[in-house]
């Protein structure tokens, strides 16, 4: 048998614990549930928040994404495409616990969404559907969810669709995510004979009452054809929660037959340690299966007591602080995501980890090393706001007044701060130029373009060297179709955009050495000093790296910053198109001050000058970004399919069947597939399907660098 985990400390039962809560605080710590659903595109996900929000009581009728009613999908462009934009929060009660929902986008282009909310969140939900099984965002959400840690549960869904097959979704769940799934529930049919639910824990079977879009459960016992399947899977289900809990372990010794009461004990101990995946089964859209699924996030789900204190560090001395999930603590928060209201204006999205945040309350930033002031803080239930005077330890709202916070940011006290870590985001990938239609509408251009880019961090605006054009990047063509169509119906704002272009990178294909001296006077004061640095490439997506391999007596200390200073901007611009270097090293390896004359300045110019050299002399390159493409297509256009793949510089990387459809992995150059859907839809006749994201960075074709440089 595998490791085993010991029962976690529960450290709030309930609001006796002074030492956690605070008085006014509505419900206890250990009855909150911050949780996610995350899923592939067109999985469910917001279909599954739209029945949560009913059956919980939060909305009193039923919102559908296919009629553009649907609570969570509020703007305008989400309920036109049918899809999720923008991450909605929202708070609901199901048996006395309050539940802080964040409802994500399924679509690669917006996956920031699901990154800086699972950043902040104790639990998450993964929707899969029980027809395409684990797709590609799939993968990637659930590698984001790893990466952070966060304990999930997993809804199976679309079970009432022609060709839903639970058992196979159960089984690519482990082998593609690796997740160690374990069914807690079985389908009672499939497709259209779909029924209900078999609960192992209960060893019940589930119907939904469908005149009353589900409202109302009943209980009956397992149908014969059922009864053998659910002795056996009850059994699995047991002996691998087992492998994985010492507490039932010693209960099963004692007696096979273990209660459901105990076996929920150990699933949400199991869970919460990340040793196992409960896996549940529905159709949220034909109102079946959800009760079952709230209840699994209050039962096996943690609360903010439940998972580790939260790590920071001074911002001071740089020494580790960790602070307990509790009222009392100091006040520590994050905020992970900047939203423009135009009725509150810039607002901020926080999580609270520890102490209590106050309207009116005085917080410090200590990146930006200022105090500012909240004005107004508001609980969220998607474009709708509820003003409220605190927001308590564990608890997610919206914060209004302040001006120099962004995503990513730590909100605390001045007299105990902390910095906690802060949120990774990828580069964008594409860019297209933008113009105001007049003169009069440039000045709000360039508001909303900020106003934008504050909300997002994956959006970039900067403006061409050379033609003096404003360029907007972003993650995709629906990424900046989005945004094109957002300054026009949101701002207000007419403006020419032009065709998207590949946001391309440069990097170094060997090792290269480049020196500089900066030695000149400026004004009245003499400046020296001089560099030599050399480059070299660094692992594919590890980034860029600055080392210093000179003592201080040869570059003294102070200048330091400097240089790395010098370093980071002269990455920025590149040698070739100006594209920033990306997964290089860059190493100090001598140089010479002046005991009088040298200063920041001059090691900063110096820094810029060296490395330019050394990256000319490292054999520069141009990189362009790759896509992961999955097409799903009828067998019969598999061959057109594939031929076009190889006219656009495709790799392909497998080719597999699914149910009726061959599914295709390739490896595609961004710039090759721009237009792909109107391409393959007219290869398949409208039969095919693709999903995109970005996979990695790779060299440009010799005969086609200068072709693009010279655009």
């Amino acid at each position: 048998m595998s490791s085993v985990v010991k029962q976690p400390k529960n450290k709030a039962a309930g609001n006796s614990d002074s030492k956690l809560e605070a008085e006014g605080r509505g419900h206890a710590l250990s009855t909150v549930r911050n949780i996610g659903i995350v899923a592939h595109i067109d999985a469910g996900k917001t279909t599954t928040s739209e029945r949560i929000l009913f059956y919980s009581g939060k909305v009193h009728r039923i919102g559908e994404v296919h009629d553009g009613t649907a609570t969570m999908d509020w703007m305008i462009q989400e309920q036109e495409r049918g899809i999720t934009i923008t991450s909605a929060a929202t708070t609901c009660f199901w048996k006395n616990h309050q539940i802080n929902i964040i409802d994500t986008p399924g679509h690669v282009d917006f996956t920031v969404e699901v990154e800086r909310s699972l950043r902040v969140l104790d639990g998450a939900v993964g929707v899969f559907c029980a027809v395409g099984g684990v797709q590609p965002q799939s993968e990637t959400v659930w590698r984001q969810a790893r990466k952070y840690s966060v304990p999930r549960v997993a809804f199976v869904n679309k079970m009432d669709r022609i060709g839903a097959d639970f058992e196979r979704v159960l089984d690519q769940m482990r082998t593609k995510l690796g997740a160690p799934a374990v069914a807690i529930q079985l389908p009672w049919g499939a497709s259209d004979t779909f029924k209900g639910v078999v609960d192992l824990l209960s060893m019940r079977a589930v119907v939904f009452s469908e005149e009353e879009y589900g409202s109302k459960m009943q209980q009956v016992d397992i149908p014969a054809e059922l009864a053998a399947k659910a002795e056996k899977a009850r059994a699995e289900l047991v002996e691998k929660v087992a492998e994985v809990d010492e507490a039932l372990l010693e209960a099963y010794m004692e007696s096979t037959d273990v209660s459901a009461k105990v076996l929920a004990e150990a699933i949400r101990r199991a869970t919460i340690a990340n040793r196992i995946v409960p896996v549940l089964c529905g159709s949220s859209l034909k109102n079946k299966g959800v009760q079952p699924l709230l209840d699994a996030v209050v039962a096996f789900l943690p609360s903010p007591v439940d998972v580790p204190p939260v790590h920071g560090v001074s911002p001071k001395s740089e020494t580790k602080i960790s602070r307990e999930t509790s009222d009392f603590e100091p006040l520590t928060g994050l905020v992970f995501k900047m939203a423009t209201d135009r009725f509150v204006g810039k607002m901020a999205f926080v999580r609270i980890y520890a102490g209590q945040l106050k309207k009116g309350q005085n917080v410090y930033n200590p990146r930006t090393r200022k105090r500012e002031r909240i004005g107004r803080l508001l609980r969220l239930h998607a474009n709708h706001r509820e003003d409220i005077d605190v927001l308590y330890a564990g608890e997610i709202g919206g914060m209004v007044g302040q001006k120099f916070f962004t995503t990513g940011d730590t909100v605390c006290s001045e007299n105990e701060p902390i910095l906690l870590e802060s949120i990774e985001f990828p580069e964008p990938v594409i860019s297209m130029a933008i113009e105001p239609k007049t003169t009069a509408d440039k000045d709000a251009l360039v508001s909303a373009l900020q106003d934008m880019a504050d909300e997002d961090p994956t959006f970039h605006t900067s403006i061409h060297e050379e033609t003096g054009q404003t360029l907007i990047q972003g993650m995709g063509e629906l990424h900046l179709e989005i945004i094109r169509d957002r300054i026009l119906r949101e701002y207000k704002v007419q403006a020419n955009a032009g065709k998207p272009m590949v946001a391309y990178r440069e990097g170094v294909s060997g090792k290269g050495e480049g020196s500089f001296s900066f030695d000149r006077d400026i004004g009245n004061e003499h400046h020296f000093a001089n560099l030599v640095l050399q480059v070299s490439p660094n692992a594919a997506a590890a980034g860029n790296r600055i080392e210093f391999e000179v003592s201080t007596n040869v570059v003294p200390a102070p200048f330091r910053k400097a240089i790395e200073e010098g370093i980071g901007d002269a990455l920025l611009t590149g040698v070739l198109g100006n594209y920033a270097i990306i997964d290089t090293i860059v190493k100090v390896v001598g140089g010479q001050a002046h005991a009088t004359d040298s200063s920041e300045m001059a090691f900063r110019s110096a820094a810029v000058m060296a490395l330019r050299a050394a990256v000319s002399n490292a054999g520069p390159m141009l990189l362009e970004p790759i896509m992961l493409l999955e097409i799903e297509t009828p067998e019969e256009h598999l061959g057109d399919v594939l031929g076009d793949l190889n006219s656009r510089r495709g790799r392909v990387r497998e080719i597999k069947a699914a149910t009726d459809l061959q599914v295709v992995r390739a490896d595609v150059p961004l710039a090759e597939v721009f237009g792909y859907a109107t391409a393959l839809r007219s290869l398949t006749k409208g039969r095919a399907s693709y999903t995109m994201e970005p996979q990695a960075f790779e060299p440009v074709p010799p005969h086609m660098t200068d072709s693009i440089l010279n655009r």
